[in-house]
């Protein structure tokens, strides 16, 4: 029961939802930048929502399936195929053994999910089978997919329920990204202005994009002094802002400290919008407190628990 690997695609990693624990080690969190269309990916398939999926960058991989399974893809659409007929997004399929699920090329978005009935039989590393690229940790031996790659099933088979396990795809391309963000911890070493400029104007997602950071351009936020500061922890959608005054918005493979001002944190329930961004798009950010924030992301989950439920019946 497994896949085999015809063609990786351009940047393809087994992640779950991180390696919880080991910061204080230096070991950074991983798993999906885009967790909620993981999740997602997982409940349509039949999986708890912390199984290990397979997120797929830009250009998605070939796979053979040497058995037949349910999967589910979601996230941005990279434009599925199963042996050159188009599949739809956000809902449970049956694969039949000797299909081949590719895709074309991105229509919508930058990271698509994976999952799979039965979940990867891969080995967790402290506790998680995500992708620890930098360090060669966890995953499939440390690395992207490859060529010739064979990963196998924990277990495979058809759901009773597929045509109930459909969602109207959640990504929607728009002119402008609003990320929401809560200000701090380091904003009271900006100008007045600096703050007026982050809050008020437009920046664009740079090429210098990967699991680690995504690097703005755009007009520069400007420091009472300078963007350096002691080292302190990084928090997932940490916005630093060096010297320079153009922001970089850290992800899930950042490192654990780091020494330039940050002056705002990305909120976790707006993380599937920073996960599809891609070069070229426009951002905005804006302003909401730890209390809004929480109140978001207890709606995000709940949503999430009712899926979950309404999946399991």
């Amino acid at each position: 029961m497994s896949i085999t690997v015809l063609d990786p695609g351009l940047l393809t990693t087994v992640q779950d939802m991180g390696r919880v624990g080991y910061q204080q080690f230096g070991i950074p969190v991983s798993g999906a930048i885009d967790p909620r269309s993981a999740a997602i990916a997982n409940i349509l398939a039949g999986n708890a929502q912390e199984e290990a999926v397979l997120e797929c960058t830009l250009m998605g991989p070939r796979l053979a399936f040497d058995c037949g399974n349910t999967i589910a893809i979601t996230g941005g659409d990279l434009t599925p195929v199963l042996d050159g007929k188009s599949v739809p997004m956000y809902q449970a399929i049956y694969v039949q053994k000797g299909q081949i699920l590719h895709f074309l090329a991105p229509k919508t978005g930058c990271r698509a999910y994976i999952a799979f009935m039965g979940g990867l039989n891969i080995p967790e590393v402290m506790g998680s089978r995500s992708t620890y690229l930098r360090g060669k940790l966890g995953g499939l031996e440390g690395r992207k997919l490859q060529k010739g790659d064979v990963i196998g099933f924990q277990k495979a088979g058809i759901l009773q329920d597929m045509e109930v396990r459909v969602l109207t795809p959640e990504f929607v391309p728009q002119q402008v990204y609003t990320l929401r963000v809560i200000p701090g911890p380091q904003d009271s070493d900006f100008l007045p202005e600096g703050i007026q400029t982050f809050f008020t104007q437009t920046y664009s997602v740079t090429h210098d994009f990967d699991r680690m950071g995504c690097r703005l351009d755009g007009p520069a936020i400007r420091h009472i002094k300078d963007g350096n500061i002691i080292s302190d922890g990084i928090a997932f959608g940490a916005v630093q802002v060096p010297s320079e005054g153009k922001p970089i918005i850290m992800l899930a493979d950042r490192q654990t400290v780091g020494g330039y001002t940050k002056i705002a944190t990305v909120i976790t329930a707006d993380f599937r919008i920073l996960a599809q961004l891609k070069a070229g798009d426009k951002v905005r950010f804006q302003t909401v407190s730890v209390q809004n924030a929480q109140s978001i992301l207890l709606a995000q989950r709940t949503a999430l628990h009712v899926l979950s439920s309404i999946n399991t019946c």
